[in-house]
């Protein structure tokens, strides 16, 4: 147990009314804060849509991408045969060759970073382990993740998203051309250009979303969840300590981590028909915001929500979301947190952090902590007389 005290900028109006209407690029949508209203929501998708082009991430992204993101952006039954076609892909983490594979490459990391003075952690160690992890994933080259690197942590938000987006948009189309040139390939752009959906192939767009989705979702969620997990272990000293000691823990300490960083902020639905919120009325075409990030500190739920209790259990956090749209890399996500744990807490006696810039991006008038700028931190060597075997 520690008095980590994440970032909470939601407590007061979840406690008072539930939800909070805030002003997102000119947008005013109302956060859906309290964790048993946002899962009744996220199973209501006949009200609250996710078949909105470019509007279920927040602020949208139709400045920035010119494809529907699949399967997120669709609601069933269309929404489970597409989630379908790329499942496959993410069961691949339940696979004992997949986890060595991702043992050995955090392991490499950590050896460079053992042997420096110093290591910039957000795109040194993170966007490296997120990039070449994700080339496993999608059963492709470890060359790619070079190219990847170039992007940055966000694909959209960093810097010229505009720009970036396109780019990105480019790099997917030139890889779907590829495959269907040179058909039969087992990656993941080989088996979507042959996929078929309700009895017709997918179109170019189709995989084009799919893949759009992988590249753009998965990567700043990864990327600060790594990153804050180091944070939390080189500000809290005695939690290595605490994993080194009883390893079982290791898995409930993932689960926790998850639950105190909530990644995802949050992410948005359409209204369908109108309806009232906690007094708010939400009319049709308008958005509403599941807060993950609020939902994963309700007191009704989490007991002293404040505090990082590596053993928390149960722990029905929602950082991966919930119901139909729940994240499909959630075991790809998982597996690499608790093989940082387990490779950290085996081989590092302490994290010394040297300089830490949090970011901040603001929520209306409210503020939350969501990864890092930089973080430049010292990894100490265990002991060898405490190293296993």
């Amino acid at each position: 147990m520690s008095n980590y005290c994440p970032n909470d900028p939601f407590k007061k109006a979840r406690q008072e009314s539930g939800v909070l209407r805030a002003d997102m690029d000119g947008e005013k949508i109302p956060l859906i804060l309290r964790h048993k209203e946002l899962r009744d929501v996220a199973r209501d998708t006949a009200t609250f849509t996710s078949d909105t082009p470019c509007r279920v991430p927040i602020p949208s992204e139709e400045s920035v991408r010119s494809v529907r993101q699949l399967p997120i952006e669709v609601d069933p039954p269309a929404h489970t045969e597409y989630r379908a076609l790329v499942e496959p892909f993410f069961k691949r983490p339940n696979e004992p060759e997949y986890v060595q594979r991702i043992e050995v490459l955090i392991a490499g990391l950590l050896d460079r970073a053992l042997a420096k003075a110093s290591t910039e952690v957000v795109h040194d160690f993170a966007l490296a382990l997120q990039c070449r992890a994700l080339t496993y994933l999608m059963n492709l080259p470890e060359s790619e993740a070079e190219t990847w690197l170039g992007w940055g942590t966000h694909v959209f938000r960093e810097g010229e998203g505009t720009k970036k987006g396109a780019a990105l948009e480019d790099y997917i189309f030139r890889q779907i051309d590829n495959a269907l040139a040179h058909p039969g390939g087992d990656d993941f752009f080989g088996v979507l250009t042959r996929s078929t959906f309700q009895g017709r192939v997918l179109t170019r767009e189709e995989v084009a979303g799919f893949a759009n989705l992988m590249f753009a979702g998965g990567r700043d969620t990864v990327i600060n969840s790594v990153a804050g997990t180091i944070a939390y272990l080189g500000e809290q000293s005695d939690a290595l300590q605490t994993l080194r000691t009883n390893p079982r823990l290791i898995t409930l300490a993932g689960e926790e981590l998850l639950r105190a960083l909530s990644p995802v902020t949050h992410i948005g639905r359409t209204v369908t028909r109108e309806t009232e919120i906690h007094g708010v009325l939400v009319k049709p075409g308008e958005r509403v915001s599941l807060c993950f990030a609020s939902a994963n500190f309700d007191e009704t739920v989490f007991d002293r929500p404040e505090e990082v209790r590596l053993d928390r259990k149960p722990n029905p956090h929602v950082a991966f979301g919930f119901g139909t749209h729940l994240c499909l890399g959630a075991a790809h996500a998982r597996l690499i947190l608790r093989t940082l744990l387990k490779l950290l807490s085996e081989r590092v006696e302490r994290i010394e952090i040297l300089q830490m810039e949090r970011n901040q991006p603001s929520v209306s008038e409210y503020l939350r902590q969501v990864g890092f700028r930089n973080l430049i931190v010292r990894f100490e060597q265990i002991p060898r007389s405490l190293v296993k075997g």
